[in-house]
């Protein structure tokens, strides 16, 4: 695994290594003398994808790695994906979302578990536009990279498939990567034409929060509405009171559901990581590890890396107790699909639906 430990984002690699510890302890207390027992090589590459390249590499061709999971971030997944497949490694259960790691066709050794950004923000121009909030009363804010496009881009498709070809008009302000610098950005919104009703962010926690705090001051109303890689506990953290109401899209379900996985993953990291916190991040990183296992299961005795892939791939459709199947195949390589809608409220993640959104705008 490479993923930020330092840094701004070092909240977001932390958290989804709490999760993989926490399953692969786990299963390693259950597992059989035949079944293998799992253990994972953590480096921080602190967001950088220069960083992120130099430990795939060391992870594939000093440490041997079987597979490389929870991998953290668009910039340095689009540099360390490559690199593994060109390996013949897999690269499964990335904390992204990217479009430029979901290539059609798949590659056999790119594997995801969450939904996409495209997904996420589709369902937040889906839920604005139903609330009644127009086209043109949306802003973006984004990062200056891959992802930041990336997310502006599956909004921009979202809202051209609903009739609105403007696109390219809307508010936008960018930010730099591993920066705090929100306040140029800012500057651009209050350049358009109208006050934004609703801020489609596409950013990391620190800069989100920052920017939140300003913007609030100036469009006191406005909905400000993030994608799941901010990191919903840190970015509730850093908010403190200006959070109220931020909407957050997710690719799992809150940690306090009643879902059975959910219900084994708060058992699993209070007994194998019990100075992490149950939160969105530890979760998606236990339910990616708990995929990954399913796949070295079917895998069969003493799997090598091609024999994983084999067995994710032969899946089909499973079910890990998330309330619905998932499903993977040698022509999908995303097991889930499922975006969840969660409002900050008293500083914790809640669910909501997006029909809350009216009740808010009114």
């Amino acid at each position: 695994m490479t993923a930020a430990f330092s840094g701004p984002a070092k909240a977001l690699g932390l958290g989804m290594k709490a999760g993989i510890d926490a399953a692969f302890a786990e299963w390693n207390a259950r597992a059989s003398g035949a079944e293998p027992r799992l253990f994972l090589i953590a480096r921080d590459d602190a967001y950088d994808p220069e960083a992120a390249g130099d430990n795939t590499r060391r992870l594939i061709e000093k440490d041997q790695v079987v597979a490389l999971i929870g991998n953290v971030g668009t910039p340095t997944a689009r540099v360390a994906a490559p690199i593994a497949a060109a390996a013949k490694v897999l690269f499964f259960g990335a904390m992204t979302g990217a479009s430029l790691i979901r290539p059609q066709p798949p590659s056999r050794y790119l594997i995801h578990l969450r939904a996409s950004y495209q997904e996420e923000t589709a369902a937040m121009v889906d839920g604005l536009l139903s609330a009644g909030v127009k086209a043109d009363e949306i802003a973006f804010l984004t990062q200056d990279d891959t992802y930041g496009e990336d997310g502006f881009q599956g909004a921009a498709a979202a809202l051209k498939a609903r009739g609105y070809a403007d696109v390219d008009h809307l508010p936008r302000g960018r930010y730099a990567r591993n920066s705090l610098d929100v306040e140029p950005a800012l500057i651009q919104l209050l350049q358009s034409r109208r006050a934004p009703r609703a801020v489609i962010m596409v950013a990391a926690y620190r800069p989100a929060a920052k920017f939140i705090t300003l913007a609030r001051q100036l469009f006191p109303d406005a909905l400000f509405l993030n994608l799941s890689f901010v990191g919903s506990d840190a970015l509730a953290r850093a908010l403190g009171p200006a959070g109220r109401d931020v909407i957050i899209t997710q690719v799992a379900p809150t940690p306090d559901s009643d879902l059975p996985a959910v219900r084994a993953y708060r058992r699993a990291l209070a007994n194998y990581v019990p100075q992490a916190s149950f939160d969105l991040l530890s979760l998606e990183g236990y339910l990616a590890a708990r995929v990954l296992i399913a796949g070295i299961r079917r895998a069969g005795p003493n799997p090598d890396r091609e024999a994983v892939i084999d067995g994710l791939l032969s899946l089909g459709a499973f079910d890990i107790g998330l309330g619905m199947p998932l499903r993977l195949s040698a022509a999908d390589h995303q097991a889930s699909h499922r975006v969840w809608p969660t409002r900050l409220v008293d500083g914790h993640v809640t669910a909501m639906n997006w029909s809350d959104l009216v009740k808010t705008e009114e």
